[in-house]
Formats: structure tokens, C-alpha cells, sequence
């Protein structure tokens, strides 16, 4: 699978754009959303290769939204990876039982999340 379009679901506005910055930077097609309910907005109309996805966000969190995507035959084939905080092993046992792909801890490391991308 060639990724190129990627959907980074986050609140804080930092992160969004340097995860932008960082993507676009290698070659990428990059697509925010703020929210849980945007990100599944925006997973279902645009149909990116990839979501980026934190967990802490007011609303509906990166879990329950994770969830919703991974269970959503339009969007079920989209791999997930979560970008969160929240770095305890539960934590990230929790993440992958709601369908992630992968699960990082912030702050990302740049050169693991490219590589991450790469292997998809």
C-alpha cells in the first residue's frame, strides 16, 4: 500500500502543524481535523491512506473515534496509527483493541513515525 494522503485528527494546533510540517516536508498530502467527530467527518469524505490520530480531545476521543473508523466498512481498511500523550501500557493495549494499526507516544519521534509510514 503507497501511502500519500494523510488525515492527522488532532486538537492542539501545535501538533497539527508539526506533524504538517514534518509530512508535507517528506513528500505527503496532509488533511486536519480537530476533532473526533471531524476526523470521522473528514476520514469518510476524503478517504485518506493513513490516520494520525490522538486520544486526549474534547468531544469524542481518539479511542471512541478509532473505533467508529475501524468499524466502519467505508473507512475499516484505513490503517490508524495513535499519536497520544498518554503513554502507559494499558494505555496503548486499549489503543490497539479499538483497532490501531500502531500506537506512539508524543512527542513523536519524526524519523519512527516516517519509518512507521514507510513499512504500512
Amino acid at each position: 500500500m503507497t501511502i500519500r494522503r494523510i488525515l492527522v485528527v488532532d486538537d492542539s494546533p501545535t501538533e497539527r502543524y508539526v506533524l504538517n510540517e514534518l509530512l508535507t516536508g517528506n513528500g505527503y498530502q496532509v488533511i486536519t481535523a480537530e476533532n473526533g467527530e471531524e476526523g470521522i467527518a473528514k476520514a469518510r469524505s476524503e478517504l485518506p491512506d493513513l490516520i494520525l490520530m490522538d486520544v486526549v480531545m474534547p468531544g469524542l476521543n481518539g479511542y471512541q473515534a478509532t473505533r467508529t473508523l475501524t468499524r466502519d466498512p467505508a473507512t475499516r481498511s484505513i490503517p490508524v496509527i495513535v499519536c497520544t500523550t498518554k503513554g502507559q501500557e494499558t494505555d496503548k493495549i486499549w489503543g490497539l483493541r479499538q483497532g490501531a494499526h500502531d500506537y506512539m507516544v508524543k512527542p513523536v519521534n519524526g524519523q519512527e513515525l516516517l519509518a512507521k509510514i514507510a513499512a504500512l
